[in-house]
């Protein structure tokens, strides 16, 4: 059990050092005047495609979006589910092959709900 831990760990202290060692090099390399740093108000600007900003950055999405990847997720995540029961088929027997059935009946009810309220219509 420990050596489980052990392993964890040592991706865990991977995962906090790695994105680290980019970030101490760049304040290291400012401090000791390697790096140039050349403050301008042209580079502090928002940059939009060489063009100048216009109006506010924060805008109202249509709830639709939302929606809509929220299907894709679910749908998505349907099909997680559902590759690792056709991968082991076989070995799973009839009642597997209706448990897949109920679920995927159920999906499918939600999908037609889904299309009936217009959820899958884009703008």
């Amino acid at each position: 059990m420990i050596d489980q831990f052990g392993r964890a760990g040592f991706l865990l202290v991977f995962a906090v050092i790695f994105p680290l060692i980019p970030i101490v090099a760049s304040v290291a390399l400012g401090l000791f005047k390697i790096r140039p740093s050349k403050p301008d108000p042209i580079k502090d600007s928002i940059y939009e495609c060489g063009m100048v900003p216009i109006g506010d950055a924060q805008v109202r999405y249509n709830v639709r979006y939302y929606v809509f990847g929220l299907l894709f997720v679910v749908f998505d995540v349907e099909a997680v589910f559902l590759y690792p029961w056709a991968v082991a088929y076989v070995g799973l027997g009839v009642y597997a092959f209706f448990e897949a059935l109920i679920f995927m009946a159920i999906l499918f009810i939600g999908y037609a709900y889904a299309w009936r309220k217009g959820a899958m219509e884009w703008l």
